[in-house]
């Protein structure tokens, strides 16, 4: 479900416009091509990431149209040098114009890697370029975010709630980080309209202003019991901490000679490992074992870890501020591609490649899918990025980066990642496509699939992605063709 029925056609970096208007003047209306989205290095230093926005991406192609105020404010624009920017018979052509693309990608809550193509987006090359900046908007903060959830909730191992709305980058980045929390493996939001829109779970209970209004804490505790039995946690560190896991457990006590039962107390602040094994060792000692401890207070993966290797027993987490933000990296630094071009509909594909001063940056060339191959035992061997249109020369892997790193993946069984979602500017999925329990499902099965040291924090064990043999070999001659070396 979308956040509102928008358009995104001016949700675009200015020069995606000047060079469609450059597309149009030169008579390249027809012709077509190929783009990837992808990125080129894990992020948070970890072994894997999370797609994500994948949903989202959908929302910009079935809401996407130049209506007459977006034509009359392009119109309204001033060339540098003088006079209007864009040439009228070129917005009649976008007040007109109907996408007509096609779109591929992976499924949300797959574990991807560098250089797996996330999107791939053909059709008219002037239609690619005006969609490349929302469609990195959307995949790149949603993956993102999807991605320091899996971490988080690997270390918590318990239930995580997401709660950052508050510390988000404003409405929209709060809502979808809330979602892509979801999808990578959070239990549950505080944020009431993404629960809303995107059928997630909502959870939450009372602030330190609650306590605050009462005239002791333990009115302000009995007070919420009264009105939230079935839903009572109980932040006890307001005023003295050891004093309110006390009052705690005078209001869990009530409630359990009512028939009821306090969920859990929640601490927001001190040394939270220590605290925790305070108020677990009290709790056991006043018989409210089935009351859990959940704690919050600028948490991450890191600090959890080591909260849990101290040994406290804690029942659920609060995350906000450093997932929500993507504290410790606000960028996932996706790209966006061209990869092929054809003069028409029905012409074979020209390879494209970029060549520029920095390895790193040198492009793959063709129509680019990955097949994902799987040991025995389930696990995921390697990914191999192929070029549809050549097929499988072999099935041995060589590292984009460095040729000596090689893998043969012969006789394993595989699938491809890449799966439509748009055929002639048109959604081609149903309504589940975009369910967020059902992608974080598919995170954690897929985060199953992965060993142990690739998802370890530190220095994590480097995932197999390479190119197909046929294809790093093409791709090696067009770099040598295009900077005139011959052998």
């Amino acid at each position: 479900m979308t956040v509102e029925s928008r358009n995104y056609s001016l949700l675009t970096d200015l020069y995606q416009l000047t060079m469609a208007q450059g597309y149009w003047a030169c008579g390249k209306l027809e012709e077509e091509a190929c783009f990837h989205a992808f990125f080129r290095t894990n992020p948070f230093e970890g072994g894997f990431a999370i797609a994500c926005g994948m949903d989202h991406v959908l929302d910009v192609i079935e809401n996407y149209r130049f209506t007459d105020d977006d034509i009359a404010y392009l119109a309204s624009l001033d060339a540098p040098g003088g006079g209007p920017l864009f040439d009228p018979a070129f917005l009649d052509y976008l007040h007109e114009m109907e996408l007509s693309v096609d779109i591929d990608a992976v499924r949300e809550g797959t574990v991807v890697f560098p250089n797996d193509p996330l999107l791939r987006v053909t059709g008219p090359v002037l239609q690619c370029q005006l969609l490349e900046t929302a469609l990195l908007n959307c995949v790149n903060f949603e993956t993102l975010i999807a991605t320091k959830a899996a971490r988080v909730c690997l270390a918590a191992e318990t239930p995580v709630a997401e709660f950052g709305l508050r510390r988000a980058q404003g409405e929209d980045g709060g809502l979808r980080a809330s979602r892509a929390a979801i999808v990578g493996g959070c239990a549950s939001t505080s944020n009431v309209l993404a629960g809303k829109l995107f059928d997630i779970p909502v959870s939450g209970t009372h602030a330190h202003s609650w306590v605050m209004s009462f005239d002791s804490e333990l009115e302000a505790f009995r007070a919420y019991a009264k009105i939230m039995p079935h839903n009572c946690v109980l932040l006890v560190d307001t005023y003295d901490i050891t004093q309110g896991i006390e009052n705690a457990i005078t209001v869990g006590l009530e409630m359990k000679q009512r028939g009821e039962k306090l969920a859990a107390i929640r601490i927001d602040s001190g040394d939270l490992s220590w605290r925790a094994k305070q108020a677990r060792e009290a709790l056991d000692a006043a018989g409210l074992t089935e009351t859990g401890i959940v704690l919050s207070n600028d948490l991450d993966e890191y600090t959890i870890k080591s909260i849990k290797d101290s040994g406290a027993q804690i029942t659920s987490w609060g995350v906000g501020t450093k997932l929500t933000t993507a504290y410790d990296q606000p960028a996932l630094g996706g790209v966006y591609k061209l990869a092929a071009k054809r003069s028409g509909k029905d012409e074979p594909w020209e390879p494209c490649i970029k060549v520029s001063g920095q390895a790193s940056k040198l492009t793959t060339p063709g129509v680019l899918d990955v097949r994902r191959y799987f040991h025995t035992n389930g696990t995921i061997a390697g990914d191999m990025v192929f070029d549809v249109n050549h097929g499988v020369e072999s099935e041995l892997i060589i590292d984009p980066a460095d040729e000596i790193r090689q893998k043969d993946l012969s006789g394993l069984a595989y699938t491809t990642l890449l799966e439509p979602i748009v055929r002639d500017g048109c959604s081609v999925v149903d309504d589940s496509y975009g369910n967020a329990m059902a992608a974080r499902a598919r995170c954690i099965e897929q985060l199953d699939l992965l060993d142990e040291s690739q998802k370890r924090m530190l220095n994590p064990h480097s995932y197999p992605v390479g190119l197909e043999y046929g294809l790093f070999h093409r791709r090696h001659d067009l770099v040598s063709k295009m900077l005139g070396i011959t052998a």
